[in-house]
């Protein structure tokens, strides 16, 4: 009988090769060597290697975001001190691929403590803790900006700010330290500066200008549509200088800030809220931290989730958190405020659209205000139709905007597009390929103004897809698309009108010429037939 090989391995390979199991215990590590190494990440450090998340996903795009950022933050301070906004927006284009852009604003300026902070410290703003509505709302924008050109170019960032004629401007030069998330100060003089208040900040960057889709001019025009009371003069590279004047002196409506709602808190951020309150019972906390709760809607919560009203609450249990979170959402509670949203409002979208956006008709529409995970939020709809240079057989443009900035990336993705298409536009005499946009010389906007507008990423460019948004601006685009019914019907049966008297009309004179030859009639009475016939048809098109 053969002897069956084992198919176990050996201990030792061939000669001059080490055992197996020392090549295995080389390259293992310990709990205390991995320990070492393991380190706290900062904010900078970690956006500094995904910038992309930022918007920064390329020097053309890189551009645009900084400039947008910059912007949106000068409208944010002009409006919040009730000033009709002022920018200047300058790209100077340098050497290698570098350009130099400066925003200019006539705002309320800045401390100046305040300055290295909102400039040099990634996750730094006023607006992230507070319900009211505003562009920035994560105190990243422009630092990231800043970072952004530190890390292209290695320039640091350049502010001046005055906040007030009698006091001197600041001139700050300072990067970002991402180890740490601090500003690093490099310079920090008072300067001579003509501007009573105001603030001026240049950022030196690696990008790639270009025009058309998705570019600074696209940007700047849909800003001027969405804010039809701010003023600005655009320097583009070359020096050709293009103003967008405002079509309106109103400024926007002023905001207050609101409480939580009740329905948009979840369980780790009540059982957070309860340890951190002041307050001694469960009816006092309610009543304090949350909007629209009254003695009794708290006393109503606290009977519907089993729960003493005096229960104290640093002795609240996470069982009891969780009864107290049914005990919300099984009791009926009136909608947040919406004193901390404002619309644009129709007029206003309309004489934005109108001064940026040349058609032959122009609606709008601004639905009521509605709730979103207990957070308040406006839609606004708005369409313009015909005009010059608009091919019938091309798709509609669809301009996106929230808390009045445009979206102008990852349109697919955005639920304000995905309405749009839902929207069967065949009942309004639209034609719509299935699953597509309608066709036609058709520009369509819709803007969500929201204390908290859920964006799908940090670079925020487009809206999530809640049900109750995506609802909200359906009717809002069913609103419009009724007006626009109305107008193409007029506008049909006025054309056949036409048709009708154009025919009239070249027949007139074949029928003087039937008369005469039927009647003998003279040519002078011929002529006089023929003028009375045309007069008629005068009388009758007017």
């Amino acid at each position: 009988m053969t002897k069956k090989k084992s198919l176990q391995p050996r201990a030792t390979e061939k000669k001059g090769k080490e055992p197996v199991a020392k090549l295995k215990k080389r390259g293992n590590e310990t709990a205390e060597s991995m320990a070492a190494r393991q380190r706290d990440i900062s904010v900078s450090e970690f956006f500094a290697k995904n910038r992309h998340l930022l918007g920064f996903d390329n020097p053309r795009k890189a551009l645009l975001t900084a400039i947008k950022e910059a912007v949106d933050n000068s409208l944010d301070a002009c409006e919040e001190a009730g000033i009709l906004p002022d920018i200047t927006i300058e790209v100077e284009e340098l050497q290698n691929d570098r350009f130099r852009i400066v925003i200019e604003d006539n705002g309320p300026g800045i401390v100046k403590r305040q300055i290295p902070n909102i400039f040099g410290k990634l996750l730094y703003g006023s607006k992230f803790h507070r319900l009211k509505m505003s562009r920035g709302q994560q105190g990243i924008g422009i630092s990231a900006a800043g970072m952004y050109g530190m890390l292209t170019t290695g320039k640091p960032v350049e502010i001046i700010s005055r906040t007030n004629k009698n006091r001197p401007a600041h001139l700050f030069k300072l990067q970002i330290d991402t180890k740490r998330n601090k500003p690093e100060i490099i310079s920090d003089l008072e300067v001579d500066w003509d501007v009573s208040h105001g603030t001026r900040v240049s950022i030196e960057l690696e990008g790639k200008h270009t025009r058309g889709k998705q570019s600074v001019d696209e940007y700047l025009q849909q800003t001027a549509i969405a804010n039809p009371h701010v003023q600005m003069l655009y320097k583009e590279p070359g020096g050709q200088a293009i103003t967008y004047k405002r079509s309106s002196s109103e400024l926007p409506m002023h905001t207050s800030e609101i409480k939580p709602h009740p329905y948009g808190v979840e369980l780790g951020v009540l059982q957070t809220m309860l340890k951190d309150s002041k307050a001694r019972s469960i009816s006092a906390f309610l009543q304090s931290e949350f909007s629209r709760v009254s003695q009794r809607v708290a006393e109503e919560i606290c009977t519907n989730a089993e729960i003493s009203s005096k229960a104290y609450t640093s002795r609240i249990g996470r069982h009891d958190v969780e009864k107290l979170m049914q005990g919300i959402t099984s009791t009926k509670i009136m909608n947040p405020p919406t004193n901390c949203v404002a619309p644009i409002g129709e007029e206003q979208l309309g004489m934005g659209l109108e001064s940026v956006m040349p058609a032959e008709f122009y609606t709008s529409t601004t639905r009521p205000p509605a709730v979103y995970r207990g957070n308040p939020f406006i839609i606004e709809a708005a369409l313009a139709y015909g005009g010059e240079g608009r091919d019938a057989d091309t798709p509609a443009r669809v301009l996106r905007f929230a808390n009045r900035v445009p979206l102008l990336y990852q349109q697919g993705g955005c639920c304000a597009y995905q309405s749009v298409v839902q929207t069967n536009w065949r009942n309004y005499g639209l034609t719509q390929p299935r699953g597509a946009l309608p066709s036609g010389p058709l520009t369509i906007v819709v803007h969500m103004a929201s204390v908290w507008v859920p964006f799908t990423s940090e670079s925020k460019e487009a809206i999530a897809g809640y049900p109750e948004i995506e609802e909200q601006i359906v009717r809002a685009l069913q609103e419009c698309g009724r007006k626009l019914k109305i107008f193409l019907s007029r506008r049909k049966r006025e054309a056949e009108a036409q048709q009708k008297q154009d025919y009239i009309e070249t027949y007139i004179p074949h029928i003087g010429i039937g008369l005469k030859e039927l009647l003998g009639f003279s040519e002078r009475e011929e002529k006089k037939v023929v003028e009375k016939l045309t007069g008629l048809l005068e009388r009758h098109r007017s």
